[in-house]
């Protein structure tokens, strides 16, 4: 075990029995959703995938630790404080070394995960290849994480923010399987068609389990992105979201927003143009990942 691990006794003991459990993120808490939206569904991921007979692990960084079960407690400390970091791969030996409060993103999400002995992440929208990239150069790290790391993702896709074909043709180069769960189209996020086909697809979790299991038995390090639909009452049609986001890199571009700040900046702005409509949509894709995340995961591990 990692020396700068905490595996929480329950998480602890799930995965020394082999009992499923599904690893999430804590930026979506510090960084992701307004308050009080991020700790309510932070609580709502966790309650759907306990109702799913699997066990949560939210991860996070904490006093110079790398935490794997994050306490109701720690959850609500990381969604009300305004000065946790968001922390990605590079990071994290930097938070160690400081002590501060980090939130982790996918990137870091699957590095604690996989060192923990999790096979199975629950996010919202993995990160991408950003549009206007020949100019910024801007890549999220979650691409080359995926590359790298074999754990299993579910999310709804990438972020529509984000240039769609160039992510899926960077994960292809990467040796990344993208495979849609219920569908042949990449999910956007809010949106449930991008316009871009995946190559592969599954339509139950055990299906996903003997992907998972197939992919790993041969030896291969990369992880797989199970793209879920958003669900079909609370997505954003294409053409509307199209719309608000054109806009929203507007005003990025003319405030002068770049790197990190990028994506919570646009995420703010769809929300504002939105009514509010995106938060409840990107509340209800994730607890329905997670959900999914827990049915897939007790199939890998009856695999097992």
């Amino acid at each position: 075990m990692n020396p700068y691990l905490d595996v929480r006794p329950e998480i602890a003991a799930a995965l020394a029995a082999k009992k499923p459990v599904v690893a999430l993120e804590s930026t979506v808490i510090a960084h992701g959703l307004p308050r009080p939206h991020n700790l309510e569904t932070a609580i709502r991921m966790e309650a759907a995938i306990r109702e799913n007979v699997a066990v949560p692990a939210t991860i996070g960084l904490l006093h110079g630790r790398l935490v794997v079960g994050l306490t109701r407690e720690e959850i609500e400390l990381l969604a009300n404080t305004d000065s946790v970091a968001k922390a990605s791969r590079r990071d994290l030996s930097l938070l160690l070394s400081t002590h501060k409060p980090g939130a982790t993103t996918v990137a870091a999400t699957m590095v604690i995960a996989h060192l923990a002995g999790i096979r199975v992440f629950a996010t919202g929208g993995i990160g991408g290849v950003h549009r206007g990239v020949e100019d910024s150069l801007d890549i999220s790290a979650d691409l080359t994480e995926l590359a790298r790391t074999p754990v299993a993702v579910v999310c709804a896709g990438a972020k529509i923010i984000l240039d769609l074909p160039r992510t899926l043709e960077l994960l292809e180069t990467l040796g990344v399987p993208v495979v849609g769960y219920g569908t042949n189209e990449f999910p956007a996020f809010y949106v449930r068609e991008s316009g871009c086909r995946v190559e592969a697809r599954v339509d139950s979790p055990d299906q996903a389990a003997r992907l998972m299991k197939l992919q790993w038995e041969l030896g291969l390090s990369a992880g797989i992105v199970f793209g879920n639909p958003p669900p079909a009452a609370v997505a954003l049609p294409r053409a509307e979201a199209e719309s608000l986001i054109e806009a929203a890199l507007d005003a990025a571009d003319s405030a002068g927003i770049q790197g990190k700040a990028v994506t919570p900046f646009l995420l703010s702005e769809l929300s504002k143009h939105s009514g509010g409509r995106s938060i409840e949509t990107n509340m209800s894709l994730l607890v329905e990942n997670a959900r999914l995340a827990a049915l897939i995961c007790r199939s890998f591990s009856a695999l097992a």
